[in-house]
């Protein structure tokens, strides 16, 4: 199932600008930073479960620690993916504060409500420098097994095969730059797979070849293309996630900057499919470079129960 009701997020402490991603990202914005920022991303953090809560998604907070300081905790889907046979992922890191945002007590709180078979611990590829920033360097099309992914210093070829031989996914690479030529850091930030569409910033794989690969992928399952502007992109109409709800209805997840800044057209499309769910997290997305779909982790782990 493409689509889950259960979304993990981690409720910021000490939000700010890291340092330590800001070379790769460039949708980060020093010039943002206020005296405020930590409560400010902790308003628009609470809105946006509550928001979610109110369309009937199931959503575990799990509320950060103050040391160590990890400025990016609100972003999980990085460290962590959950699988609908019970295995979890734990993936390598580039920058080192965000590396101590894996932690086995989060992953404690989820088997109490979802069973858990085995942890493919991925870290170890950290050592050699190489990196699989979960699903931010992946957008996974879970029914069709199929990893979509652009290389970057953040998304390592190698890793993403042996994530690939673990799942039995199929790899799809590409390349993808911005408007000024610097790679995309994240393969979340440029595309979004849903059941029955996508959403990508098709200018933004550069490579003839690689975009008719990536095309042919989506044709060949029957996805509904939806293509976005690099401005668009820029405004993180790419990081979109399908969820549902909990009567099994689809919702499409973004923020407010992005659904505004799509055409009429396009979101009449994109409702044909799922209901749109957005919200306000500009401070999120100005500071941290990330937006709506960096901050959920779905988890796709079988349910047991609420506790």
């Amino acid at each position: 199932m493409q689509a889950t009701p259960n979304i993990l997020m981690i409720r910021p402490v000490n939000f700010g600008f890291n340092e330590q991603t800001a070379e790769s990202n460039a949708f980060q914005n020093r010039e943002g930073v206020k005296d405020d920022v930590q409560q400010k991303a902790l308003q628009e953090f609470n809105g946006f479960v509550d928001i979610l809560r109110q369309n009937g998604v199931r959503v575990t907070v799990v509320d950060d620690t103050p040391s160590p300081h990890t400025p990016d905790s609100i972003f999980p889907n990085n460290w962590v993916s959950f699988h609908d046979n019970g295995d979890i992922f734990l993936y390598p890191m580039q920058a080192e504060n965000r590396r101590m945002e894996r932690r086995e007590d989060i992953i404690r709180k989820l088997e109490e409500q979802f069973k858990v078979g085995h942890i493919i611990d991925l870290s170890r590829f950290e050592i050699q420098n190489k990196f699989l920033e979960g699903t931010g360097s992946m957008v996974l099309d879970r029914e069709n097994k199929i990893a979509y992914a652009c290389l970057s210093p953040r998304t390592d070829e190698e890793v993403l095969r042996v994530f690939c031989d673990h799942t039995g996914y199929n790899p799809v690479l590409f390349h993808a730059v911005d408007e000024n030529g610097k790679a995309i850091y994240h393969t979340n930030v440029l595309m979004a797979v849903g059941s029955k569409y996508a959403v990508i910033c098709l200018d933004a794989i550069a490579n003839d070849e690689e975009l008719e690969q990536v095309l042919d992928s989506f044709s060949s399952i029957g996805k509904e293309v939806v293509s976005i502007t690099f401005e668009q992109m820029n405004h993180f109409a790419g990081n979109m996630l399908e969820v549902q709800n909990n009567n099994g209805k689809s919702l499409l997840v973004m923020s407010k900057s992005a659904w505004e800044s799509l055409t009429d057209e396009q979101k009449e499309v994109l409702s044909s499919y799922s209901k749109p769910v957005y919200a306000d997290i500009n401070t999120i997305e100005t500071i941290g470079g990330g937006s709506a779909r960096c901050m959920m982790a779905e988890v796709h782990l079988p349910f047991i129960g609420e506790v």
